[in-house]
């Protein structure tokens, strides 16, 4: 005799609760199980930890600061294992090929049919990555091309003083905020412009938001 097969347990992590409702009940008509519902990464990383679900689908962008991206981090530092779906109304290349460099088995995005999110969910749980088609298109378009998003040309420090630039801070709001002297940020501000080849505010914001580093 067959023996029957568990559902796959599920935790959804999402800050817009009607949004994850949908999901929760596309998820359990397709037999499975929705054991959590979180609704901040801190929140997702303590729930995983409780919980232990076979899957784990987290949004990106939360209204605060830490994002899915931070819970993904924490959920694979204590759990290196740990099946990761990734949801996100957001779809920049950069921060595609974020999500699975990071170790997500794979990126959907929110207005995708529900049976897709049930196959990336069945697809995470048997340990094989799964593409939409449109991110497999987008993810070979960048491995052709080369990715020239601010995140591969610019090391940690850079990135962090290129985020505070496209929020609009001035050399010295950054120099104060990073406790760092307003020379060396006036320094590191020009060679970040000069590498991305951005000079003006409205570009810098532009680039930024394309990129998923700061929000729209």
């Amino acid at each position: 005799m067959q023996k029957e097969q568990k559902p796959i347990r599920v935790m959804l992590a999402d800050d817009h609760p009607i949004v994850m409702t949908g999901f929760a009940m596309s998820l359990s008509a397709q037999g499975m199980e929705v054991v959590g519902q979180a609704k901040s990464p801190s929140e997702a990383a303590a729930m995983y930890a409780e919980f232990k679900p076979d899957v784990a689908v987290l949004d990106i962008r939360f209204g605060t600061e830490l994002t899915g991206m931070d819970a993904a981090q924490n959920i694979l530092r204590t759990d290196p294992k740990a099946k990761i779906v990734f949801l996100s109304q957001f779809d920049q290349d950069s921060l595609i090929k974020e999500t699975y460099r990071l170790g997500a088995h794979a990126f959907v995005t929110k207005d995708c049919d529900p049976a897709d999110l049930a196959d990336a969910v069945r697809h995470a749980h048997a340990g094989k990555l799964y593409f939409l088609p449109q991110i497999a298109e987008r993810l070979a378009s960048l491995a052709v091309r080369g990715d020239v998003s601010p995140q591969s040309q610019l090391d940690e420090r850079s990135l962090e003083i290129f985020k505070l630039m496209a929020e609009g801070l001035t050399n010295m709001e950054i120099a104060e905020r990073l406790n760092l002297s307003t020379k060396t940020i006036s320094n590191i501000s020009q060679s970040v412009k000069e590498k991305l080849g951005v000079h003006r505010q409205a570009y810098i914001t532009k680039l930024a938001v394309k990129h998923g580093l700061i929000e729209p």
